[in-house]
């Protein structure tokens, strides 16, 4: 591997909420651990935009030649898991194994890169087992009535990254049988009738969703990494307690913690409680998946954001007016390579992942590339994009990548086959304005621009394109 090219990317950490220059724990290799999906059910969009975001961290990172190990879990035991099975009649694996698939469809439909490794809960209860015996050992946790505890009072950094106070902690569980105190959370759950369980010291059971993380990101990424992601719902009471657990255990745990904010609509988080749920499938029979991908990663990974039908329509068409000039660059020169992003989009994602203002710069080489193609400046126009190739790369949204031309080939069939009947329009369009007979003339380009047909006169004739949003 050659050496990380220098960058000066800053991120911001929850828990000490501030920017801080990333340095890797070992020079040349980045550790990532991230909260992936609990397969319950169908994906929606608020599921994929951590996924999204994240993403655009991992090939912004190895764009600078670093070896990226990501690690992203799938929970697939957890008792949302268990419920929904058991009201369906099937088989709990089953159940979690069927939507672990259309979580990864969903994924790579969207372009994000596969996992280094994608560890499932129901497949580390060894590695689960050993760390709640460290917690007892060091006085962290106990076992009662088949149930382990972890004590919350036991660890003063309780409430840290999340801004709780102790006496203000609730975590969200059923009351468990043995429990000391109401603050403390559930590390294993004593067995139950129907519910799969595994052998340990304590007696039978399943793990608790937080013991869960904190087990697999030490198994593959060690003691300690660089960073930890997840949705800002997570910080608290899941995160909060992933790091008591290392932390009382021994293990130095993530030196950063990156939060992305939630989609929502009318304010609200979209969740499956709530009812306003967008279906990732059902997103895509409106638009594309580069576009959709486009959308989930305009906005600031950290900010909020609000769906709407028209956000999405707006943010598909700018990805079309982008994704048109790279096009008309081809149709003119043949080839495009994918070129160097400019010192300005470099400085937007240098500043933790400010993905707005890199899309503004890619905005303004679109501006400076269509100048050029119109002025009959070919060599400018693929220089520019060749840019935007590069910068769209690293956000995962490049309009050439092979990624999309699978879902493509029908779309490049239909636009040959009208590129022929354009042609012959524009042919007759020509021979009129050389007859001098405007009035065809303008008959043809009123025809073809009700049709959501642009023509654009340059220097070696008419070309033509789709207007925006058809």
């Amino acid at each position: 591997m050659t050496s990380p090219a220098a960058t000066t990317l800053r991120l911001f950490d929850t828990a000490t909420r501030a920017l801080h220059d990333f340095t890797p724990l070992h020079p040349g290799h980045v550790s990532i651990y991230l909260c992936g999906a609990t397969v319950q059910g169908e994906p929606h969009i608020g599921h994929v935009r951590s996924g999204v975001a994240f993403d655009v961290l991992r090939r912004w990172l190895l764009a600078h030649d670093y070896d990226v190990a990501f690690i992203r879990n799938v929970t697939d035991i957890e008792d949302k898991v268990l419920t929904k099975s058991a009201a369906a009649g099937r088989p709990w694996w089953e159940w979690a194994m069927t939507y672990e698939r259309a979580f990864d469809g969903a994924y790579d439909a969207l372009g994000v890169l596969p996992p280094s490794y994608e560890p499932r809960a129901s497949g580390e209860i060894p590695k689960m087992v050993e760390l709640m015996q460290r917690l007892i050992d060091n006085g962290h946790a106990y076992a009662s009535e088949g149930n382990v505890y972890f004590n919350v009072r036991s660890y003063p950094d309780y409430g840290k990254l999340s801004g709780h106070k102790l006496d203000d902690v609730h975590q969200g569980e059923s009351a468990g049988a043995g429990k000391r105190d109401q603050r403390d959370f559930t590390l294993w759950k004593a067995t139950k009738p129907g519910e799969p369980s595994w052998e340990t010291p304590w007696g039978p059971g399943r793990p608790g969703w937080h013991l869960e993380c904190s087990a697999m990101a030490e198994t593959y990424l060690g003691a300690e990494f660089d960073i930890h992601c997840g949705g800002l719902d997570l910080v608290f009471p899941h995160h909060e307690n992933e790091i008591a657990q290392a932390k009382a255990a021994g293990s130095p745990f993530a030196r950063l913690w990156l939060h992305n904010g939630w989609v929502t609509m009318g304010g609200e988080k979209m969740s499956k409680s709530l009812g306003n749920v967008l279906s990732v499938p059902n997103v895509l029979k409106r638009v594309r998946p580069q576009e959709l991908r486009f959308y989930l990663g305009s906005a600031h990974y950290r900010s909020m954001l609000e769906y709407s039908d028209n956000a999405l329509e707006v943010a598909a068409k700018s990805y079309q007016g982008i994704e048109s000039f790279v096009l008309r660059v081809v149709e003119r020169a043949g080839a495009v390579p994918v070129g160097k992003w400019t010192n300005a989009f470099a400085d937007a994602l240098d500043d933790d992942l400010g993905v707005p203002k890199a899309l503004a710069e890619v905005h303004a080489v679109v501006r400076n590339g269509n100048k050029a193609l119109e002025s009959g400046d070919t060599a400018g126009a693929v220089e520019a994009a060749a840019q935007v190739r590069g910068m769209l790369a690293i956000l995962g949204v490049d309009p050439l990548d092979e990624h999309w031309a699978r879902d493509e080939a029908d779309a490049t069939a239909a636009h040959d086959a009208l590129d022929v009947l354009v042609r012959a329009e524009l042919d007759r369009r020509q021979q009129a304005r050389k007859d001098k007979d405007w009035t065809i003339a303008d008959e043809v380009r009123d025809r073809l621009s009700t049709a959501g047909i642009e023509v654009t006169d340059t220097p070696n004739g008419p070309e033509w394109s789709l207007k925006s949003g058809r």
